[in-house]
Order: structure tokens, then C-alpha cells, then sequence
């Protein structure tokens, strides 16, 4: 059989269209209905929020008063502001709440995020439940109740929220605000048959019970929302979602910060489940998460790789058959891409395969800013996804994987 790049492409964008269709499917699903009818809490407990603080004079303000601002009984509330030796005005900022009933301030040497966030569990030892929000992020004033209801279940022991971008003004902001509606969709859908995988740093929520069974947190590769999901699904509980528990958190508006954080995120990925939790992986025990899902993960940063390779490598090599045939032939079909068959733009069935996957992913990602009332313009991140996310993903990936492969450790910022 002759060589064809749709022997690589077929099937990467068959499994796509499969893994949407699950999505779709499970959506559909009596669980999933019933969670989007959730009503609001019927008891309110004690809640203490922890926010880990390390250089962040810009934000921490905003980010307290918007916790302030929470419709939650405040005798059942408490704030930890932890300090992770910041060398900025960060603690100079901080005493201003210092005099707050609601809020207690612990100022600590550097010792990495998940340090501050044990320091913040020691010293709450009345919460039933325990969160943690990044400081740069804000929540909505309905955010938490929306959240406490998802606790109604004993089984569940954590639940993450419905997490957007801040006001996106750059082009890859607005990327990433179309790619955190998706991921608002999927961490609803994933949560009906408990896939999620990973408890972002934005609001996520837990039962404090979770600490003293499981332990506090772990570096985690840098990762330690990741790696505590993780624990808790290893070991056999429940993590929720709550889509309407709004939280707003700053991206990277440049490509160089983007980079980095995702690196970080996606070896982080790599590393806990290659080389922690792998265990997880294809056991009928964990159900959907074991056998679909944590696989479908790591395939997915495959075709990735694999599709941008095969790109870069078609379009060389059309290149260089362009100008290999340069010599007496009008320049303008020389530099044409009559070799690149499979990006053309007739009806094929490539054609077919990728627009019909993109417009699934984009009606998800209309269906998640609808369902979960989240604001903002979509038209224009819609478009800054279409275009950009295939090119950008592809980067961090491959460095991800090439890091986790040589033994290379990032650091943080």
C-alpha cells in the first residue's frame, strides 16, 4: 500500500468524533440532567477558604474582596490569606484585612504553593469543608452556595468549579477563554461518571475529611491540584462539579507565559500518571475514568504531536518539491501546494472528519457559556480558537513530552 498521510489522519480524527459523541451521549444522561436540576444547599457549613499568596500585589486585593462579597452566612466562612514569602508588597497589602473577623493572615518563608495550602489546612481545623482559590482569580457571590449543595451527597469529596477567563483582551486570551467554556462543558459531563481528573486551583472545594484521610498536599510535579484528584480518585471516592459556581481567573496574554504554564501543567499530567498513579490507568475498578477517559487523555496528546509532526512534514516536503521543479516553470505554480492533497479545501472526507469535529467542539463550547451563565463575547473566541488552538497545543506538548522524557524539571515561573 502506498504511503498517505490519511493513514495517520483517519483514525486520530475518528477517535475525536467518537470522544465527542461520548461527551454528547453522557450529557444526555439521567445523571447529568439531574445534576444540572441541583437545588440550593439545605444546611451550610463551615467553610474555609485558603488563598496562597506569593508575589501577587496586583491581584490579592480583588481576589479578597471578592470572597468577601461571597452570599454565604459569614459566621460559617473564613478567609486564610497565606503569604508564601513574597518579596513584593503582597504582605504590606495583606495587613489591610488583618482587622477582619471573617479573615486570618499567616505570613510564612517561601516554600512553594502546595506548602501555603497545608499551612492554610492547619490552621482551620473547625472547617467541614476546605477550598483553595489562586490569587488572582474571583469568584462570584453565588459561587460558593452553588458549590456547598454538591456536598449533600456523603460520597462526594470534592467539587471543582465553573472556571472562565478574566476579561480576555489579547488573541490568545480569547484562545483560552473558548477553551476554558469547553473544559466548563466537560468537567460537567466528566463529573457524571466521575472522570474528573484534576481539582483546579481556581475554587475548588473539599471535604476536610479528604486531609485527614488522604493527607494534605503534595508538590506533585509542581501540580498538586492534579496530583490530589488523583489520590482522591485512587482512592475510590467521588469529585463533583458545580456549573453554575462561576470563578474568573488571569491567563497568560503572551505566547511565552502561555507556554510555560502548560508545559508545567501538561508534564505535570505526564508524571503523576506514568509514574504515581498508573494504577488508574485501563482498571475496569475505576470505571470510565480507568478505562476511556485517563487513556483518551494521553491518546489525544499523541494525535496531537503526531498530526502537527505530519503537518510540518508535508508541507517541507511540498516545499521542496516546489522548488525542485522551479527551473523553467512560472513561479507561481512552482510555490503552489498541488502536492499537499490532503489540505485542500474540496469536500473530502478528511474535510468532513475535521469540520465536523470542530463544530462539535464549538457547540459545546456555546452550550457551556449558556448553561453555566458565564459573560462575555464568544464570537470573537470562537474564531481565536478555530484558528490558533491547532497551531499553539501542538508546542506544548511536544516540549511536555520531551521534558518528561529527558528528566527535565521547569521552574514555576
Amino acid at each position: 500500500m502506498a504511503w498517505s498521510p490519511n493513514l495517520i489522519v483517519y483514525p486520530f480524527l475518528l477517535a475525536a468524533i467518537y470522544y465527542e459523541f461520548f461527551l454528547l451521549v453522557t450529557f444526555l444522561s439521567k445523571p447529568a440532567r439531574d445534576s444540572r436540576k441541583r437545588s440550593a444547599p439545605t444546611t451550610y457549613p463551615h467553610v474555609a477558604i485558603i488563598v496562597p499568596c506569593w508575589n501577587e500585589e496586583n491581584t490579592i486585593e480583588s481576589t479578597t474582596k471578592s470572597l468577601l462579597a461571597l452570599k454565604y452566612p459569614s459566621k460559617k466562612l473564613s478567609i486564610v490569606l497565606v503569604n508564601d514569602g513574597s518579596t513584593d508588597n503582597t504582605k504590606k497589602i495583606l495587613a489591610r484585612f488583618a482587622k477582619h473577623p471573617q479573615i486570618k493572615i499567616i505570613n510564612k518563608e517561601n516554600g512553594g504553593k502546595y506548602t501555603a495550602l497545608n499551612a492554610g489546612i492547619s490552621s482551620s481545623p473547625e472547617a467541614e469543608l476546605v477550598g483553595c482559590l489562586d490569587a488572582d482569580s474571583l469568584v462570584a457571590s453565588d459561587a460558593l452556595r452553588e458549590i456547598v449543595s454538591c456536598f449533600e451527597k456523603q460520597e462526594v469529596m470534592a467539587t471543582t468549579a465553573a472556571m472562565s477567563v478574566h476579561k480576555p483582551h489579547t488573541l490568545l486570551q480569547h484562545m483560552q477563554y473558548a477553551e476554558y467554556i469547553f473544559g466548563i462543558m466537560t468537567r460537567h459531563i466528566l463529573s457524571s461518571v466521575n472522570g474528573i481528573y484534576v481539582t483546579p486551583g481556581p475554587f475548588s472545594i473539599y471535604r476536610s475529611k479528604v486531609f485527614r484521610e488522604l493527607g494534605n498536599f503534595r508538590h506533585g510535579y509542581q501540580t498538586e491540584d492534579l496530583e490530589m484528584a488523583l489520590r482522591i480518585q485512587y482512592a475510590g471516592y467521588k469529585i463533583e462539579n458545580s456549573l453554575r459556581a462561576r470563578v474568573y481567573t488571569k491567563t497568560p496574554p503572551t505566547l511565552r507565559p502561555l507556554l510555560k504554564q502548560r508545559v508545567r501543567w501538561t508534564s505535570g499530567f505526564l508524571r503523576n500518571i506514568l509514574y504515581d498513579y498508573r494504577g488508574l490507568i485501563a482498571n475496569p475498578r475505576y470505571n470510565a475514568l480507568g478505562l476511556f477517559i485517563l487513556p483518551f487523555a494521553l491518546f489525544s496528546m499523541f494525535s496531537g504531536i503526531s498530526l502537527f509532526s505530519l503537518s510540518i512534514f508535508e508541507i517541507a516536503k511540498s516545499t521542496v518539491h516546489s522548488v525542485s521543479v522551479a527551473q523553467g516553470v512560472p513561479l507561481t505554480y512552482a510555490l503552489s501546494l498541488h502536492s499537499f492533497s490532503w489540505f485542500y479545501l474540496p469536500f473530502t472526507v478528511i474535510f468532513f472528519l475535521g469540520g465536523a469535529t470542530l463544530l462539535i467542539t464549538l457547540m459545546f463550547i456555546v452550550m457551556g457559556k449558556r448553561l453555566s451563565n458565564t459573560p462575555g463575547n464568544l464570537t470573537v473566541s470562537a474564531i481565536a480558537y478555530s484558528i490558533l488552538y491547532g497551531f499553539v497545543a501542538p508546542l506544548w506538548l511536544i516540549r511536555s513530552v520531551a521534558d518528561v522524557a529527558s528528566g527535565v524539571r521547569r521552574s514555576w515561573r
